[in-house]
This record gives C-alpha cells, structure tokens and sequence, in this order.
C-alpha cells in the first residue's frame, strides 16, 4: 500500500488557478503564478508573506533569475519581470494567436527554459513545447494538446513530461548538453484524475499533481505508486520541492469553476499548501540563457 502524507496551509490567498510553484534557493522563497488572476506571486515562508506582482494578463509559469528578476511565460512572450515594481523586459514572442497561450514551463541543468503551450479552448493539438535559450526560440514538440508539467531524473539523462489530454507521464531520452529529446515512450498511466505538474525528487520519484484528484502521487524510477498526499482541495495543479534543505513539498491548487456547494467544502481551494514528503528534492534550476541572469 502507498503511504498517506497530509498537507499544511502555507499561502492561505486563494488563487483563481495557481500554479507553477517554484523554489528560488540562492534567495530562499517560493515563486508561483496564479495564471487566471494574471499574478506572479513571492512567497517567504520565514515572514509567511505572499507578495502578488500584478502582470496585466495570464501568466503560466516562471522561473528565478537572480535577486531582482525572474522569467516570467505570459499568454504569447516570455519576459523578464523586475520583482520590485513589476515592470517587464519583453525577451521573445511565441509563434502562435491570441486564441493560445503559454502554460507550464521549466529550467533544465543547463539553464534553458522549456515552455509549453495550449489552446484557449483546449483543443486537441492546439499546443506545442518549445525551449528556449541565448535568443533561439525552438519548436520541440507539435500536436500537443494542453502542454503541462516536465521534470529531470537526478542524473539528467530522462525527461519526464505531460500532455494532460493523454492521462499519463511521458518519458524522453534526454541529452544535457544539446538539450535534446528522443525515445518518447509511456513512463505511467494514471487514472483518477488528470495528470497535470509534476516534480522529481533527488532519489528519481516523479511526484504529480492530479488535477480533479485532491492528491498528489508518487512514482518510484521504476513507474510504481509509492506514495500519495493528499489535499484538501480537488483541482490540484503542480508541486515542488523546497525549503533550506530540500524537504518541503509545496502544492498549488485551483478555485476556478467551482459550484457553490464545492466551494463550501472546499474554503482552501486555490491557497497553496506544504508537506512533509519524507524525501528531499533540488530547487529549481535558474534561468541562465538570457538577460539579468545573475
């Protein structure tokens, strides 16, 4: 049997879609978005302060740059956003209409930023991956549906990676100094609830969240279900790891589209929350292929 893992209440603000939660290590706090409210959030868990940075339009994932800045993937660019006053530095734009936009997004070991994208309509195959680096924007992969989260084994050899649609983790032969995919086959079927952000954990266990499943999962390297957290809220949407010393699990959830009745059950929909996963996992890798990176 899996283990059960219980949650805390770390941000009690209730995003509209909070997502994207990553751990800035060299500044200690946790950067997330809340994509529909159009919000980058900064989050100190030594004050308890969550600071919201208003960005004028959706905004589906970020990553840490240095003290000041961070990179930021709105509806149809990427920029870098000063976390002082909210200002942004335009760094590119994506190759797609207003009737898509950007969602989950990554660092790999190297620095470059995987961004994917989605139809506003979720459509099938409306989306596309893409990665980013030094001024070249390239097309990954085509005919994705609603591109969502992505991961590194420890030694950076796989790429863990969701279509959400497909309801499963794809796994990819990846190769660090290139920055290459190949060999895409199924790691892990999932059923009850959709496969949306995941982490990887510094033994290889991908942790997913569930969105419609109040819970995320566990896999061991080996694809089997070793542990599941659950949380009070049925729209889970990303994790992951951080704290001083890695063994925080942090997890973002969603109020959007709930009835009255759900809302009722659910009043921490939407906040973020934290565990105790009894393992420990790596930051988030910083942005290092642009401008401001420190």
């Amino acid at each position: 049997m899996p283990r059960r893992i219980a949650v805390d209440l770390a941000v009690p603000h209730r995003a509209v879609l909070g997502e994207g939660p990553r751990w800035d290590a060299a500044h200690a706090r946790l950067l997330w978005v809340d994509i529909e409210a159009g919000e980058l959030h900064v989050f100190d868990p030594r004050s308890g302060g969550d600071r919201a940075l208003p960005l004028g339009g959706r905004v589906g994932a970020v990553a840490p740059v240095s003290a000041g800045h961070a990179l930021v993937a709105l509806a149809r660019r990427l920029a870098i956003v000063d976390l002082d006053d909210g200002s942004l530095d335009p760094v590119v734009e994506i190759p797609h209409d207003d009737d898509r936009r950007l969602n989950d997004g990554a660092c790999d070991a190297r620095g470059r930023f995987w961004i994917g994208s989605m139809a506003l309509d979720e459509r099938p195959g409306g989306g596309a991956l893409y990665r980013y680096a030094n001024g070249a924007l390239d097309l990954v992969l085509e005919q994705v549906s609603l591109s969502n989260g992505l991961g590194w084994s420890p030694d950076g050899r796989t790429m863990y990676y969701v279509d959400s649609p497909e309801g499963c983790i794809h796994a990819f032969d990846f190769e660090v100094d290139a920055g290459t995919i190949a060999n895409r086959r199924i790691f892990v079927e999932i059923d009850g609830g959709t496969p949306d952000g995941l982490t990887v954990d510094h033994e290889g266990g991908v942790w997913i969240a569930l969105w419609g499943g109040s819970s995320v999962r566990r896999y061991t390297p080996d694809g089997m279900l070793d542990a599941i957290v659950d949380v009070p809220a049925a729209k889970v949407t990303a994790c992951c790891f951080g704290g001083d010393d890695g063994g925080t699990l942090y997890v973002t959830t969603a109020s959007r589209d709930l009835t009255p009745e759900e809302r009722q059950a659910q009043p921490h929909a939407g906040c973020v929350f934290a565990a105790d996963p009894g393992v420990t996992g790596p930051p988030a890798q910083p942005f290092a292929c642009g401008p401001h990176v420190a």
